[in-house]
Formats: structure tokens, sequence, C-alpha cells
């Protein structure tokens, strides 16, 4: 009798583990289908909100790499800082300038100089405030886009100005605009 009962104790430890194994293989063929299918833990959504009323920080669902979402976020916040200077009477002369040197946001004029304005985005301050990313190395780089480009367009003595425009997102469609005039001079 007591063979029987040990015998049988197995068998139910057998059933019981083999449960156990069919359910670790469900679950291993779950996560492989959802890595197939792109979704699953690892990649992070965005929200990217469509319409008028889209701003700043605006979001729809939509798996997105984090390289693309960083640089969508920098759109907008490129479009937001250029709504902001048009509202307080800047000429927007160019928006992402290349030259050899680099890439300026936005150039703009106002009555009283050429200004080169570095815009920085970031949707938390969790990494320090936008403006603080502005290294020497941004700056150097800069001055190299501003002689460029005023050695390409510019006729007489103009006055440069370099400012930073920070924009951190608090909700779907509101952002703190900080414009920071004269950031840095030319050295």
């Amino acid at each position: 009798m007591a063979k029987k009962s040990k015998k049988l104790k197995n068998e139910k430890r057998a059933s019981r583990g083999g449960v156990l194994v069919e359910k670790a293989r469900a679950q291993d063929k779950r996560r492989k289908k959802q890595k197939r299918e792109g979704g699953g833990k690892g990649k992070k959504k965005e929200r990217v909100k469509k319409g008028k009323g889209a701003g700043v920080g605006a979001t729809e669902s939509v798996s997105m790499p984090r390289g693309k979402r960083n640089k969508a976020l920098g759109a907008r916040g490129e479009e937001a800082a250029e709504r902001f200077l048009r509202r307080h009477g800047y000429e927007i002369l160019e928006r992402n300038w290349v030259c050899f040197a680099g890439e300026a946001d936005i150039i703009a004029a106002d009555d009283r100089a050429l200004v080169f304005a570095e815009v920085k985005t970031r949707r938390g301050i969790g990494h320090g405030f936008p403006g603080e990313a502005v290294n020497q190395a941004k700056r150097e780089r800069y001055e190299r886009i501003a002689l460029a480009y005023v050695q390409d367009h510019c006729v007489g003595e103009v006055t440069v100005r370099f400012d930073v425009i920070s924009i951190v997102v608090i909700a779907p469609d509101r952002a703190l605009v900080r414009h920071h005039l004269g950031a840095f001079s030319a050295a």
C-alpha cells in the first residue's frame, strides 16, 4: 500500500510539473509572437495627436523607436519656437539652415540683430533644463555657422546674437518656453 501511495504522489507531481511546463511553453510562444509583431515589453509607445490642435507634446498611440521619437519632439519644439519668435516680432529668415559647420535650428532677425537660435526641447526636467545642454562645443559650432551664414548672405556690418530657446513639455498640448537672449557670445 505504501508503494501505491508513493507512486500516486509521484504521478500527481509529474502531472503538476507537466502543467507548469505547458504553461511555460505557452508563455514562450506568446513572447515570441509579440516579438515578431513588434509589440511586447521593450518597445515604448509615443502618442502623436494629429490636426489643428496638435501642440508641442501632442500625441497619438504609435510605436516609434526612441531616436525617431526624439527627432519628432525636436521638430515640434522648433515649430513652437518659430511661432514664439514670430509672436514676439522676429522675422524668421531660415529654419534648419545647413552649412559645412553644421545646422542652425532657427536664424531670425529682430530690429537690433541677426539671431542664431538653438532650440532644446525635453519632456521633463529630470535631466536638467534643456538650455543646460548647450555646451562649449555647441557654442563654438554655432559661431562657425554664424560666420558661414554672414559670409554667404550679409553685406556690411551686422550684429550677431546667439540665443537658446528652452522648451519643456508639461502636457500633450502645453509647454513652457524660455527664451535666453544672448545666451552666449562669440569669443
